[in-house]
């Protein structure tokens, strides 16, 4: 062999070597994760919501060493809130955070939480929802294809705003055009206290308050600033009528094909991620107000007493005991004392 066709030969092998080489890097790179996962939810990408749960995505993967990879779909991106709940019960979504009033149309008992006036401060929130209550709907939702994945995150106290009137009373309510998710236990609670509530899904509500379908809506002030609907509304009435949660729901049979270290990581970055998630609102409580004045909101104090005597006067809470069933309302009055 002449030294002219060895270095020929060498620079084959280098070149060959190169391109193998080459050719690992790029299949690598374009392996997927060994398990590729969706984790919906129906906010703004700013909101607290989707900040944190983008942070324990990321420690997920990183956690994993890169095997399980948790992409984010915000803002109802895959479908409105109904459809998203459809999306994880059949396993098409495997994750999905949505309110318990909405998860209530799916598990009724998850509702428990937005009994009108039940929980006078986060004090009585947590003391229920990390208590005996909240185990009690865990365990409901356990009964069906889905299951909660973390700790309830924060929703927040929920709030009227208006672009007609200034709810002050119990009685300013009357006739009043809100929207309300599609979710008994509010559209009972607004109807209750002689108000006209009209269930409408979370991506409809900005151009319902616009077009004035509704005169007003209610949601907790995170909400009201990250969805901007300080620009469609006037007044806020600090009403506080209940409070609501946020459930990390997850699809059984998805998460159980995981390997069970994957699982216990998965769960761990969520709960985490939960306890963070809950003192952003706490905080955010604290600021927004002045932020929404800023933007035009004009907040207006209620007395709840007024509204709870109205609710009193009817058969709301007698209605909604016998719903939810006495085990269920027993675990809530051993928060909120007596109801009705």
């Amino acid at each position: 062999m002449t030294e002219q066709k060895i270095q020929l030969t060498r620079r084959q092998i280098i070149a060959g070597a190169a391109a193998l080489l080459l050719f690992s890097i790029a299949t690598r790179r374009a392996q997927a994760a060994e398990f590729e996962l969706k984790y919906a939810t129906g906010q703004d990408p700013t909101h607290p919501v989707n900040i944190r749960a983008k942070q324990a995505l990321d420690r997920i993967r990183e956690a994993t060493s890169g095997r399980v990879d948790i992409k984010l779909f915000p803002a109802n991106q895959l479908g409105s809130d109904t459809d998203l709940l459809t999306q994880v019960r059949n396993g098409s979504v495997d994750f999905f955070n949505l309110s318990s009033l909405i998860l209530a149309t799916f598990v009724p008992v998850s509702g428990i939480t937005s009994v009108g006036f039940a929980f006078k401060s986060y004090d009585d929130v947590w003391k229920a929802m990390d208590g005996d209550l909240g185990n009690y709907i865990r365990a409901e939702i356990a009964k069906t294809p889905i299951f909660t994945v973390s700790k309830i995150w924060d929703n927040g106290f929920r709030h009227v705003t208006s672009s007609t009137r200034e709810i002050k009373t119990a009685a300013d309510l009357k006739g009043f055009k809100v929207r309300v998710p599609p979710a008994p236990p509010l559209t009972s609670l607004f109807t209750a206290l002689e108000a006209a509530p009209s269930p409408i899904n979370f991506n409809e509500v900005y151009t319902s308050l616009q077009t004035k379908v509704v005169e007003g809506q209610e949601n907790p002030l995170a909400i009201i600033s990250t969805a901007r609907l300080y620009e469609v509304q006037k007044s806020c009435s600090l009403t506080g009528h209940v409070w609501d949660g946020y459930w990390v729901l997850g699809n059984k049979r998805s998460f159980q094909k995981l390997p069970a270290d994957v699982q216990q990581i998965i769960q761990r970055e969520i709960d985490k991620s939960a306890t963070d998630q809950r003192a952003d609102v706490a905080k955010l409580n604290s600021s927004l107000q002045a932020d929404l004045k800023g933007k035009g909101i004009n907040f207006v104090g209620v007395a709840q007493d007024d509204f709870r005597k109205k609710l009193a006067s009817t058969n709301f809470y007698s209605e909604w005991k016998t719903k939810y069933g006495a085990a269920a309302w027993d675990l809530l009055e051993k928060v909120s004392g007596k109801l009705g």
